[in-house]
């Protein structure tokens, strides 16, 4: 059988669990479909899926390196409430948008708040976790 290889268009199923066995994501009714070697999905999962024949059931564990890096400290920043507009829900766990000094966007998670101050965490929320997938090659839409 003919092996997924890179600049092949493929499409996967697949279940996203963490280390615990919480999932949080699944391709669904519809196959996933990118192409390797093009950076779209976790480089982790990306070599994994590489090689593998269609047809082909597997699992493996992403180290956090391999998916949405480590948690960096430096990303989470604390900011005075009043700079925050009323109309903004500031409940934990709450994605927003906030500018960086450069102008750029970037989301943010609420990861704390008080009457005084919001604290914000620009990291991915699945960044500093080993990340479970199972894995079917469903198929190769076009060979590189």
């Amino acid at each position: 059988m003919t092996q997924a290889k890179n600049g092949d268009i493929v499409r996967i199923n697949y279940t996203g669990r963490l280390a615990d066995g919480t999932q949080f994501d699944a391709s669904g009714c519809e196959p996933l479909q990118f192409t390797l070697g093009e950076g779209q999905v976790i480089p982790g999962l990306e070599t994994h899926v590489e090689g593998m024949e269609v047809g082909a059931k597997s699992t493996v564990t992403v180290p956090a390196e391999a998916a949405y890096g480590p948690h960096r400290p430096e990303a989470v920043m604390t900011i005075d409430r009043a700079n925050v507009p009323d109309n903004i829900n500031v409940d934990i766990g709450t994605r927003l948008q906030a500018r960086t000094r450069a102008g750029r966007s970037m989301p943010v998670t609420v990861v704390g708040v008080n009457d005084a101050s919001v604290k914000l965490d620009g990291n991915h929320p699945l960044a500093g976790k080993d990340l479970v997938f199972d894995v079917e090659l469903v198929e190769i839409v076009q060979a590189a």
